[in-house]
């Protein structure tokens, strides 16, 4: 968690209070605001198997994506930029979209697939 807690604090400058609830057996966690009303959680996975009451799985990055959707190409740039430096994985450098968006992926040190993306039809705002 520490790897994750300096990536995502340090690296991507997400506001945190650090990790929380040692004091518990599979309480540990740290949560990070990405934006009003929207939290980003990392627990250990075999703590977060236990809350959940599932198996713990083998790591895998196409289980799903991470989905950060910014207001302009110039964020989904310095947010890929600070990934990097932090040690992310780029696995698909930033660059105009299909569909008219621009977006790039990279894989966190724990090997979750994020995807910052602009669409251009979306109001942030709202």
């Amino acid at each position: 968690m520490e790897r994750s807690l300096t990536f995502y604090r340090d690296g991507l400058g997400l506001p945190t209070q650090g990790i929380i609830g040692n004091e518990f057996e599979h309480g540990a966690v740290a949560f990070f605001d990405l934006q009003a009303g929207v939290k980003l959680a990392i627990w250990n996975r075999r703590d977060l198997a236990h809350e959940a009451k599932v198996p713990l799985a083998p790591r895998s990055s196409s289980e799903f994506t991470i989905g950060h959707n910014v207001g302009s190409k110039e964020e989904v740039d310095r947010i890929m930029g600070l990934a990097q430096a932090a040690g992310a994985e780029i696995t698909d450098p930033a660059h105009d979209a299909f569909w008219g968006g621009y977006s790039g992926h990279f894989l966190d040190p724990d090997g979750h697939l994020w995807e910052i993306v602009w669409n251009p039809d979306w109001d942030l705002q709202d």
